[in-house]
């Protein structure tokens, strides 16, 4: 039987081995960027976690799954599912909405891994608050529970859609955070990030942004005309004015998720020409799915053109209400995601929710977002990739044994967190000695 250190040098190994296979081309590129990105994956095993969908997937993509048939091995999830990654948005109907946030890894995959990714975020985050591992438990399974009770609800629903988390009807922290997205603004954001120079408006220098040459001007320019085509008709503006561009600034400095990808932020003119109403978009790299590295999903591959327009079909299918900006392009024949950049937009502090009792009714939420996530499709979205009742699908995958589903799927997500936390350690070990793509920690 091999020792104990050679198992751990055997998974070190494989670790390095996924990040390089899935970043190599990206760290080339930008090196400064994942040096950057792997310090912040460095700071605790949550951190890693959030920075590795491609090691889970390449975990999971072979094992065997009692609860997942041959339909509800392929319906749209969100891919990378963990605690962090919901928050609150302005829809297109103007109401503020707490959901599933960031598509960047949206696919067609199995339902459970979406909620064995979010078990395993939940045992990581109880972790880092010392909570005993049988509180964990049962905070998973109250996730869980509220999950299956929603999905159960759209079997009996004629409107797959109407369910959100809004002020209405949310209280405590989401309530808190929707609030407090409430208060801020288009024109504070247009202060912090742009200057007025006599009447005309521009975006402000930074150490995040940069000035375009001529020639990436006019590329970038062109790429834009092209993703007006691609907004929805019955969600565009009038074009005479509202679309035109004033300013164009080259982005960098992302998070943990978007390290080495590209970037451009757009000003727009607006409803009219009162400096107070501009706009602002974003144009972002698409990036590949960790999921369809390990999965092959061939009419999936022929319907997307490329990582940008998955990404927009992806969460117009899995997003009720989608941004009335959200379209994709290409430049340089690369593809890319354009969207609001929103001031609405806040995440909830999971830092300040101590307690598990205080975690437990925002978990119970969270279910239900998760639910409606798998069983709703935005009427944006006219692909026909899934065409079948995902609710009801699921609800025969599962075969009545509730019980027997939730116990699973809170041992493998807690089972999952172990294994996060040694391979933190294992990956901390081989950036510190420039293990990974030849990245030196220095």
């Amino acid at each position: 039987m091999p020792s104990q250190s050679h198992r751990n040098d055997q998974r070190q190994d494989y670790v390095i081995e996924t990040l390089e296979d899935a970043f190599s081309d990206l760290m080339e590129i930008s090196p400064g960027a994942f040096r950057t990105k792997f310090r912040k994956m460095a700071a605790d095993p949550f951190a890693f976690y959030r920075g590795t969908a491609c090691l889970f997937y390449r975990d999971l993509a072979d094992k065997e799954d009692p609860w997942v048939d041959d339909r509800t091995a392929r319906v749209w999830v969100h891919g990378d599912l963990h605690a962090e990654n919901f928050g609150t948005y302005m829809n297109s109907a103007g109401r503020f909405v707490f959901d599933v946030n960031d598509f960047d890894e949206a696919y067609l995959g199995h339902y459970t891994w979406d909620l064995l990714r979010l078990v395993a975020s939940l045992a990581l985050l109880g972790r880092r608050k010392a909570f005993p591992e049988e509180v964990v438990r049962d905070l998973a399974g109250g996730y869980l529970r509220s999950y299956i009770d929603q999905v159960h609800h759209y079997v009996e629903s004629v409107n797959d859609d109407d369910f959100a988390l809004r002020l209405d009807n949310t209280d405590g922290p989401i309530h808190a955070v929707l609030e407090e997205a409430q208060l801020a603004s288009r024109t504070g954001l247009l202060a912090a990030t742009t200057v007025v120079e006599g009447v005309r408006r521009q975006f402000s220098d930074s150490r995040t942004s940069r000035r375009l040459g001529d020639d990436e001007h006019e590329a970038v320019m062109t790429a834009y005309t092209s993703y007006l085509e691609t907004l929805p008709k019955d969600k565009q503006f009038d074009r005479d004015l509202f679309y035109t561009v004033k300013d164009v600034v080259g982005r960098t400095g992302f998070g943990i998720g978007s390290a080495g990808l590209n970037a451009y932020n757009l000003l727009l003119e607006g409803h009219n020409q009162a400096l107070e109403n501009d706009v602002l978009l974003t144009m972002k790299q698409g990036n590949t799915p960790a999921i369809s590295r390990y999965v092959r999903d061939d009419p999936a591959e022929r319907y997307f053109e490329h990582a940008g327009h998955r990404t927009v079909i992806s969460q117009r299918a899995l997003q009720a209400h989608t941004d009335p900006f959200l379209g994709w392009t290409t430049l340089d024949g690369t593809g890319y995601v354009v969207s609001e950049l929103s001031p609405y937009e806040r995440d909830l502090d999971w830092d300040d929710l101590t307690e598990p009792d205080q975690m437990e009714p925002v978990l119970r939420d969270l279910g239900r977002a998760t639910a409606k996530v798998h069983c709703a499709s935005d009427e944006d979205s006219q692909e026909d990739l899934v065409d079948f009742q995902t609710e009801q699908a699921i609800a025969d995958a599962l075969d009545g044994d509730r019980d027997g589903f939730l116990a699973d799927l809170v041992d493998r997500g807690v089972d999952y967190a172990r294994r996060a936390r040694a391979d933190h350690e294992l990956f901390v070990d081989a950036f510190r000695e420039g293990r990974i793509g030849g990245l030196s920690a220095t």
